[in-house]
């Protein structure tokens, strides 16, 4: 198997799988992992630290996969989040470092959607894929 269908695998693993992070942790994660929240300045060094706290969070959340990037140790996962059933879509970004088979560092973006403005209607080439869909 390529390296780039391993990583595949792995982000796969990790986000199509309920709890995917938490309960595959060891096989995604190497120990000492960094995870980081750019926007809020948050920074959790070590899989024991985030792991603890992802597996308490106080709702539900659900990942849709939207598309898969991978360049060499590079994973780019674009996903769109619900964190609640009936909870407004937000969409993300994140990037994760692999060495080996592992992640070494995830850096994750959060933002809420928006509604494209009409006046660049003219120009779009693909009307399925604009706003927040909310």
């Amino acid at each position: 198997m390529s390296t780039e269908a391993v990583l595949r695998q792995k982000a796969r693993l990790y986000f199509d799988t309920p709890g995917g992070d938490v309960a595959h942790a060891s096989a995604l994660y190497h120990d000492d992992v960094v995870l980081e929240f750019p926007q809020s300045g948050e920074r959790f060094e070590g899989r024991d630290r985030f792991t603890e706290w992802r597996s308490r969070y106080p709702t539900d959340i659900n990942h849709e996969l939207r598309r898969l990037t991978v360049r060499h140790d590079l994973v780019i996962a674009e996903v769109a989040i619900r964190y609640e059933a009936d909870g407004p879509t937000v969409y993300g970004v994140a990037l994760l470092d692999f060495e080996g088979d592992r992640i070494a560092r995830e850096r994750i973006y959060v933002m809420e959607g928006w509604d494209a403005p009409d006046w660049r209607r003219p120009w779009r080439s693909d009307e399925g894929h604009g706003g927040s869909g909310e």
